[in-house]
């Protein structure tokens, strides 16, 4: 595991978590392209789906068959749930359309704007998420996955619900306090 630094403060473990996340993205930019722009969001929302499932996989079995853990597949999320709300944004193409460099502004904006979200429902919440069991990070983000589709079922039409991509942000929230969890212990 990694060394616990109990000096750092929540944002400070967020942005250092996010800043490993953002590295793998870079690096998988520069190996397969932007050619995650041709994904429907919810094809996003079932990539997202693929991951949490095997976290919960590996957490009920307690073995993998694949040399990769939680610890991935939590990165993972963060980066879909990024991809997700990019293309919300911009929409879906036939082609890679941008550059690295711009989608990594983008992915810096997204990144902002989730950690934005986090500060202000951890300052209403006290901190409670580090109370919470990682299994919890995993159900919740189901959850908002299945919430997600139903949304995208109905074309966004909700009656009172917030949108896919709160429910994004909600996912990569999770998703970083498991990481944060998972690297700098409970």
């Amino acid at each position: 595991m990694y060394p616990i630094r109990e000096s750092m403060n929540t944002q400070e473990q967020f942005k250092e978590v996010m800043a490993e996340c953002r590295s793998l993205f870079s690096r998988k930019l520069h190996d397969y392209g932007a050619a995650w722009r041709i994904l429907r969001p919810s094809s996003v929302t079932d990539q997202i789906l693929i991951k949490a499932n095997r976290i919960r996989s590996i957490e009920i079995k307690g073995v993998t068959m694949v040399d990769e853990g939680i610890y991935p597949e939590f990165i993972a999320i963060v980066n879909y749930g990024i991809i997700g709300l990019i293309q919300l944004e911009l929409g879906y193409t036939d082609k890679e359309d941008i550059t690295p460099e711009k989608a990594l502004e983008y992915y810096d904006k997204y990144a902002q704007t989730t950690l934005d979200l986090m500060l202000k429902k951890n300052h209403d919440y006290d901190e409670a998420w580090r109370a919470m069991r990682i299994s919890s990070y995993t159900d919740l983000i189901l959850m908002k996955l299945y919430r997600t589709k139903q949304i995208e079922a109905l074309n966004g039409a909700t009656l009172v619900s917030e949108g896919i991509d709160a429910n994004y942000m909600d996912m990569i929230n999770y998703s970083v306090f498991g990481l944060i969890k998972l690297k700098f212990g409970e």
